[in-house]
């Protein structure tokens, strides 16, 4: 072993021109370096490993930071409380016997809970390629709003192909029934408008600001605004309804939908949803509540009501907007005001338009004038029996 000769390799079976007989010098000098460049990536390995540790462990310490992340029809099938199983809902609507309304989502039954509680069960299309979808977004937005003004959440179904949502049963139908044409019905007052303006105009306005981060309903129309047995509107249907994913979020990119009359047309345009398109929608259902006109006027051509409208303000013919089936009963400063609020909703540029707050603002200032009317009216009427009594009862004696 020791007549063999080193490679420059240090390797004995090199080929010979490479080799060389001596003693084999080797330079300490390059040893030092490498051995400190194995330890640094040692000590750079041991550092990240750590890291990596304790990043790891922190974000498995907590179960319920993993649960929150949930898609949302986990966060519908875990509300137990409230699902209702199929069989469940034929008992309730006594096999989908009396139909109380229809739409292109579906068609709502009338039904019982167990304790006599009445509610209007929603079945969703299993014909409609977006049903799924809206059943998702309308549960999850009922089970985490809550307000006065907005349709109440009582439970849901969710089977395959059978989904259904349960509201609470309104018993006067919905605002659209109101302002058609029906003898069989009494016409509103504008006291009555005023009001079911201000209770539909605050919950969007809860919607608008009060859920952060806010969400629009997309779908804000007569039909979808309900009146129950005190004639309290609240606003329903949120199948169409869009979360913002942030508080200081101005638009969301989305495909266009909603009701033909009822439609931003700067949305329609750019398909960017926001806030003030269901502002622009709530200004034509405060003009179907002052005029009495649907939101599409049928006739030779069919007229928009903003086009309608103005073609009557720009001549200053007030009293042609108004509905003659309130007989002139209303305060002029009042529905003035109300009117104004109306046309300040539609402009078809957004950013023209007021929010929802400043325009609860304003109907609540001309719903105060319409009352204060109607009390100076009951004080005047008191006054005329007390003088009629004084003119021709007996003198003092």
């Amino acid at each position: 072993m020791s007549s063999l000769g080193k490679s420059w390799q240090g390797d004995p079976c090199a080929p010979l021109k490479y080799s060389w007989h001596g003693p084999c010098e080797e330079n300490k000098n390059n040893i030092v370096p490498l051995v400190a460049g194995i330890l640094s990536a040692l000590v750079f390995f041991i550092v990240l490993g750590i890291v990596l540790t304790i990043i790891w462990r922190r974000r498995n310490k907590n179960p319920a930071s993993k649960q929150a992340v949930r898609s949302n029809e986990e966060v519908v099938l875990k509300t137990n409380n409230k699902q209702f199983s199929y069989s469940q809902i034929m008992t309730i609507t006594n096999n989908f016997d009396k139909t109380i309304g229809k739409g292109g989502c579906g068609i709502v039954y009338l039904g019982y809970l167990q304790d006599g509680t009445q509610a209007a069960v929603k079945m969703l299309s299993s014909k409609s390629p977006e049903g799924s979808q809206q059943f998702q977004t309308e549960a999850q937005l009922l089970m985490r709003v809550h307000h006065k003004n907005l349709a109440s959440f009582l439970g849901y179904c969710n089977e395959v192909g059978r989904t259904a949502i349960i509201y609470e049963y309104m018993t006067n139908g919905n605002l659209e029934e109101y302002l058609s044409v029906d003898p069989k019905r009494e016409p509103l007052s504008w006291r009555q408008r005023i009001q079911i303006a201000v209770d539909a105009a605050q919950g969007i306005e809860y919607l608008h600001h009060g859920c952060k981060p806010p969400i629009v309903h997309r779908d804000i129309k007569t039909a979808n605004i309900l009146l129950n047995e005190k004639m309290q509107a609240k606003v329903a249907d949120f199948g169409f309804s869009k979360f913002f994913s942030a508080e200081n979020e101005s638009y969301v990119s989305t495909v266009v939908i909603g009701t033909v009359g009822y439609l931003d047309p700067e949305y329609y345009i750019s398909s960017r949803l926001t806030e003030k398109s269901d502002v622009y929608s709530f200004g034509i259902v405060l003009l179907e509540l002052i005029t009495g006109q649907p939101a599409i006027i049928k006739g030779h051509q069919n007229t928009h009501i903003v086009q309608w409208i103005n073609h009557f303000l720009e001549r200053g013919d007030i009293q042609q907007i108004v509905d003659p089936k309130m007989k002139g009963d209303f305060d002029f400063g009042s529905m003035w005001k109300a009117l104004e609020a109306a046309v300040s909703c539609v402009p078809s540029i957004s950013i023209q338009r007021p929010s929802m707050n400043h325009i609860v603002a304003e109907l609540k200032e001309s719903l105060k004038m319409e009352a204060t009317r109607e009390q100076e009216g009951i004080n005047s009427i008191e006054m005329n029996v007390v003088d009629l009594e004084a003119d021709w009862g007996p003198d003092a004696r």
